[in-house]
């Protein structure tokens, strides 16, 4: 019997969530709350767990101890069959957009649809090019994603995560690599077609700038820990050491630039005598 889910204002719930790598701590205590509609950015340095955190929400992780429940549903205690048929309720974008490279954009898009339904070949066609003209794309279908710039490759990418209308959508560093105006109708997209299809979206970024525009809620990581949480509003005018060099990009600050190392002395001996 699968475990009966409960009615919240809250779609994910992260409950102190703790991850290890053959030993290593990844992720060390985690508390999220992810309210329904909302659209919530995770940010953070590079390696602290960031993308992680989503593959524990995604159920394809499991936690060394904690809990994630998604809908209700924790994962960690859900069936094979519930994980999945929940996944279909989930879309993912991932970094870089990840399309199959010897399908068309079309194909592309068809491919959640034709793996995870019964719908004929007809209605398929038509929610493709619904979702591919959500995000202006209607007029590439036939191309390949070799002929796709990357911010024609991300929104392709975009129209397949939306393919079966989920209730989550989870997006992995939507913005790297995209010139400013392709960011800016990733970052626009990304806002929209959250409310236009009442979901929910948890999205990793480094982006800080961007996220601010479009977000309703941020979590900072560093460490494995969320060091700091807060509205767009207030993690502007947060006066947090760490929050502070991260959105306004400082080299001082509790991230150090600098590996730690011997004294600079020590190891150009400086000042000795050389023959």
């Amino acid at each position: 019997m699968e475990p009966v889910r409960l009615s919240s204002d809250h779609l994910v719930d992260v409950s102190d969530l703790h991850f290890n790598y053959d030993g290593r701590p990844v992720l060390q205590g985690i508390n999220m709350k992810i309210r329904r509609g909302s659209v919530v950015a995770i940010m953070g340095g590079s390696g602290c767990g960031k993308t992680t955190l989503l593959r524990c929400i995604g159920g394809q992780l499991r936690p060394s101890s904690g809990g994630v429940s998604v809908d209700g549903l924790s994962i960690a205690a859900a069936s094979q069959s519930a994980l999945y048929a929940l996944r279909r309720r989930m879309g993912m974008l991932f970094q870089f957009g990840a399309l199959f490279t010897d399908l068309s954009v079309f194909e592309n898009v068809a491919f959640p649809l034709r793996e995870h339904t019964d719908l004929s070949d007809e209605l398929i066609r038509d929610l493709v090019l619904m979702k591919l003209e959500s995000v202006g794309l209607r007029g590439a279908r036939d191309l390949m994603p070799g002929a796709l710039s990357g911010g024609m490759a991300r929104r392709v990418a975009l129209a397949r995560a939306i393919a079966l209308d989920p209730m989550l959508i989870m997006y992995d560093e939507p913005f790297t690599g995209l010139d400013p105006i392709a960011l800016g109708v990733i970052g626009e997209l990304i806002r929209r077609l959250n409310d236009a299809l009442g979901a929910t979206s948890i999205m990793v970024t480094h982006d800080v700038q961007e996220s601010l525009q479009i977000v309703d809620y941020i979590y900072f990581l560093n460490g494995g820990r969320v060091v700091a949480e807060g509205t767009p509003d207030q993690i502007r005018a947060s006066d947090d050491p760490f929050v502070h060099q991260f959105v306004h990009a400082k080299s001082d600050g509790p991230v150090h630039f600098d590996y730690p190392a011997a004294p600079a002395a020590e190891d150009f001996r400086l000042g000795a005598a050389h023959g």
